[in-house]
Formats: C-alpha cells, sequence, structure tokens
C-alpha cells in the first residue's frame, strides 16, 4: 500500500485531537478509511504559558514525540484481540507503524429536531461507559454509593459534546435515536467487549475499574453497529490492587480510594490506579 497516495489534502475527511482520517482513494482498500495516529497531545496551559499534557482536556496543546505509535500499537492489539473473539469493529488491518485500516462508520446521532428553534443542537455522537466498580463520575453523581461497589458492569448513554451528558435508554428510544432492538443489542455488545478487554487486563494481574467505548453504524451493508474510533489507555479506569469479597465490592477501598468534598464538590481517586503511560507499558512490555 503507497501511503503517500492516501495521506494527502485532497483525501482528508477529519482531523482529530489525536488522529487524521483519510479516504482511501484506490486499490484493494478503495473507499475505506485510514486512521493516522498522530502525537497531538491535549491538556491546558499552565499560568507560565507552558503546555500540560493532560488527557482529561479536550484542547491540543502539543506533540508528545512516539505517542502515535504507541496509541497505534494499543488500539491494534485490542482490535486484533476482539477480532479473534468475534466481535464486530470497524477496523480491517493495520499499515505501517502509525495507520490502521478500517470500514468507514458514522458514529451514533440524529439531526436536530427542531433546528428553526434557536439553541437546537443535533446530537452528533453518543459514548458507551462501562463500570464494573463504583468510581468517577457514578460516586459523584450517586454519592450514596460506597466507592469500589460491584456495579455488575453497568452500562451508561453519554451524548458528547462541550459537556457529556447522561442519557437514558428511554430517551434514546423516545426521541428516535436508537430502537428498543438497537439498544438492547448495544448493551450487550458493549458487555462483551468490555468482558474481552477485562480478561486480558486479568490475566496481566490488573482490574478494570471502568471504560468507555465509542459505536457506529458502518457506512457500506445493512448500517451494522459496530465499535469504532479506538481502545486507548485514557479510556480505562485501570488498578492493580483489587481485592474483591464474594460479593465483588473492593476491599482494599478504605487504604486505596480517596475522596473529598469541597465547596459542594466531589473528588475521588484511587491510589492505586494505573495512569495511561503505566498502562502502555503493562500491555505493551
Amino acid at each position: 500500500m503507497d501511503l503517500a497516495r492516501i495521506i494527502r489534502k485532497e483525501n482528508l475527511v477529519y482531523s482529530g485531537k489525536s488522529k487524521d482520517v483519510y479516504r482511501i482513494p484506490e486499490g484493494s482498500y478503495a473507499d475505506k478509511y485510514a486512521f493516522v495516529f498522530t502525537d497531538r497531545a491535549t491538556g491546558y496551559v499552565d499560568d507560565k504559558g507552558m503546555p500540560v499534557f493532560d488527557p482529561g482536556y479536550d484542547t491540543v496543546v502539543g506533540d508528545i514525540p512516539g505517542k502515535g505509535a504507541i496509541a497505534f500499537r494499543f488500539a491494534a492489539y485490542f482490535f486484533e484481540l476482539l477480532k479473534k473473539s468475534g466481535i464486530p469493529t470497524h477496523y480491517i488491518a493495520t499499515a505501517g507503524e502509525t495507520v490502521m485500516i478500517v470500514e468507514p462508520a458514522d458514529p451514533l446521532g440524529l439531526p436536530a429536531g427542531g433546528a428553526e428553534f434557536e439553541g437546537s443542537a443535533p446530537l452528533q455522537n453518543l459514548e458507551w461507559t462501562w463500570r464494573n466498580n463504583a468510581m468517577g463520575s457514578f460516586w459523584r453523581r450517586y454519592p450514596f454509593v460506597r466507592p469500589g461497589k460491584n456495579l455488575h458492569r453497568v452500562v451508561e448513554a453519554w451524548t458528547k459534546g462541550d459537556t457529556d451528558i447522561l442519557i437514558t435508554y428511554e430517551a434514546l428510544e423516545a426521541a428516535g435515536v436508537m430502537t428498543r432492538e438497537e439498544i438492547a443489542y448495544v448493551d450487550k455488545l458493549v458487555k462483551d467487549i468490555a468482558e474481552v478487554v477485562c480478561r486480558d487486563f486479568a490475566a496481566r494481574g490488573l482490574h478494570i475499574v471502568d471504560g468507555k467505548f465509542e459505536l457506529g453504524r458502518l457506512k457500506h451493508g445493512d448500517g451494522k453497529i459496530v465499535l469504532i474510533d479506538e481502545i486507548s489507555p485514557d479510556v480505562l479506569r485501570t488498578c492493580n490492587g483489587y481485592a474483591p469479597d464474594d460479593a465483588g465490592d473492593c476491599t482494599a477501598h478504605r487504604e486505596c480510594i480517596r475522596t473529598t468534598f469541597t465547596n459542594g464538590k466531589r473528588t475521588i481517586k484511587g491510589r492505586k490506579q494505573l495512569d495511561a503511560a503505566e498502562l502502555e507499558k503493562a500491555v505493551l512490555g
């Protein structure tokens, strides 16, 4: 495959925070997409004007040399693992050290139903969060739940945008985003993907607390809903100190999990949680 003929301005479909997407114009992969993983990194600029890299932010503040190649290897590893497990994704193959070939797909969304009304906006994408244990925004929303409690891989749908908003399954159906059958299919699909990823991490002595995936409809064929985008260390909250009791609740919560409540704002953090670099090293060696 001649990547130089693909990675051209005229073939660019989309440029995101961490990847560029190109349409493949010819050859055996004609009309497929090439994902090019870049070294761009998000974060914020501190009061001294210096960039601080933090995947929790949405603004690109610079490059981290080698970041794209590592993210590519991490994503390719799990897409291959899912492929062997028979789980549908948009992944086709890899090309080079930072390029992934994928089936074109549309994120799950909906045009604005009342575009003539000021403030109306389309649903551009959905994100699917799955939770093994109570941490993060789940505990901040429901502080009556003990941190570390086994949630039995509950799945939540979120709208993506400047502010992510939790949306119920009933609201997705009522708004016409998805049918009830599609919602049931997606709920199982997310859990099946999570099971494969969690099993791989467990074999490494690691436990995934929660994670999130993006799904989309394939452009070609019958519009099947599959896993799209990527699986990255930034979307998997992972710890190396999980100690479950018979109910699956973490017994290490007292010495591991720290919470604060200041000016009406709650924070929660696991002391044994791995950062992205540690997670990449654990998986890629």
